[in-house]
């Protein structure tokens, strides 16, 4: 049975996004079966980093709307794992992208969806596809759709930046999340800025949420340079940043 893992974030700006594109390449790299479907149908964004636009073939609103299958829309962007690492045999990485088109979102907006067909869409996807990960990328905030993806969870994994901000609203997605029983929540500090007190960091999140943390993601020239134009942590694997995403995966792995 696949693992479903929900990557979320209270606020938007905290590199949702890239992490879940390189979190899901390194698990195909490693050999595993996953698909990312991008539930931020109003902001959508992963697929850029696999080199494709609004043009590359039907989306999740085409899903939603009653349109296409869920495995209609599902894209396989193996080839683009493989043009910067060796993948593992039986590795596969599939994308599920939601539309930019102004259009689309304005209707999504207006009509909204019906959820329980995304539920029963993601099931399907890991069935028909015989995934070992689903990794949703969620809209950030609290709404209807992200307390879904949180419930069926097997791991959400939060992202926040070292911003009070994002301290404050992590800690009601960690309690929403406790509430919900996600049988296993994980933290992930991003944007970590250099001569930090690393240690001190780490403290200050176990005293707030009482959750695992991770890994701290460092705030990088190089990563912000590749400005989402390829999985920087299979491009670059020796970087830093590249090694605490290969943490996050060994960890959802188990």
């Amino acid at each position: 049975m696949a693992k479903l893992i929900s990557v979320h974030s209270f606020r938007g700006g905290t590199g949702k996004t890239n992490t879940v594109a390189n979190l899901a390449g390194q698990l195909a790299v490693g050999g595993a079966r996953v698909a990312i479907v991008d539930t931020d149908i109003q902001s959508p964004g992963v697929h850029v980093l696999f080199g494709l636009d609004n043009t590359h073939g039907p989306s999740l609103n085409d899903y939603l709307w009653e349109q296409a299958t869920i495995q209609d829309v599902a894209q396989d962007v193996s080839d683009r794992v493989r043009a910067n690492q060796a993948m593992s045999d039986g590795g596969a990485l599939y994308l599920v992208r939601s539309s930019v088109s102004a259009g689309d979102i304005a209707r999504i907006l207006h009509d909204g969806y019906d959820v329980a067909r995304l539920r029963d869409g993601l099931k399907n996807l890991a069935s028909e596809l015989h995934l070992d990960y689903v990794i949703v990328d969620t809209h950030p905030g609290l709404n209807e759709e992200t307390l879904l993806s949180i419930m069926l969870s097997d791991t959400l994994l939060i992202i926040l930046r070292p911003d009070r901000q994002d301290f404050e609203g992590t800690a009601v997605t960690v309690s929403v999340a406790r509430r919900l029983k996600v049988p296993d929540l994980l933290l992930v500090l991003n944007k970590v800025p250099s001569g930090v007190d690393r240690g001190d960091l780490l403290k200050q999140m176990d005293e707030t949420y009482g959750a695992e943390t991770v890994a701290l993601l460092p705030l990088d020239e190089d990563v912000v340079r590749n400005a989402s134009s390829d999985l920087f942590s299979l491009t670059q694997p020796r970087h830093e940043w590249s090694e605490q995403i290969r943490v996050i995966a060994e960890r959802v792995r188990v």
